[in-house]
């Protein structure tokens, strides 16, 4: 079947990031035990990843949860961001932005309360395609069968039709068995390549 979109995800993808491990450095910093912050904040992670709470619902529960301050709260989720919006990958974006004049063209992102605006800001990913999906803002993670569903929807397509870039294997296996042509991300060369042969029905 024809590909009419090409959907990519963005952490791994169109940015390169590193592991996030921002907690190895503050724990030391703030004086708590090695996966204090994660034990206290795992359901905020959560809620964060769909929505469910705010950011200063965020920033108030680490302060509370683990008696820190507002402003070491800041500190440190500033370096969380950091570390989540890594660098840009310049030439896939760019040839994500080509591509839109060729076929329908989305993102679909696990992401964290505040990604999105953040992420506009540094790379302006909103203007590069024409759907964004975000974890956060629609209430669903990868790799949940209703969020390819969805974006499906969103795409007008149906899934035989839609093409995902993601690194994250599981994702990949669950796109496909959903009906999605599904590409592992180990290169941008390498996606590009295996993009234009879908495009060109091989």
């Amino acid at each position: 079947m024809t590909i009419r979109a090409v959907v990519f995800d963005i952490g791994g993808v169109l940015e390169f990031c590193g592991p996030m491990d921002f907690e190895k450095v503050w724990e030391p910093k703030l004086g708590l035990a090695d996966g204090s912050i994660d034990a206290a904040m795992q359901d905020m992670w959560d809620g964060g990843a769909i929505g469910t709470v705010t950011e200063a619902e965020v920033h108030a529960a680490m302060a509370d949860r683990l008696g820190i301050t507002h402003d070491q709260v800041d500190a440190a989720m500033a370096d969380m961001w950091q570390q989540y919006l890594g660098t840009p990958n310049t030439e896939l974006i760019e040839y994500a932005r080509a591509l839109r004049q060729r076929v329908r063209t989305g993102i679909l992102s696990n992401s964290f309360v505040g990604a999105s605006e953040r992420e506009q800001a540094a790379y302006g990913l909103v203007e590069l395609v024409d759907v964004c999906l975000y974890s956060h803002e629609v209430g669903l993670v990868k790799p949940d069968p209703e969020l390819w569903k969805l974006t499906c929807e969103r795409m007008g397509g149906k899934p035989a039709e839609l093409l995902f870039v993601d690194d994250f294997p599981a994702n990949i296996a669950a796109a496909n068995a959903y009906g999605m042509r599904a590409v592992l991300f180990e290169s941008t060369a390498q996606v590009i390549a295996e993009i234009e042969a879908a495009l060109r029905g091989e």
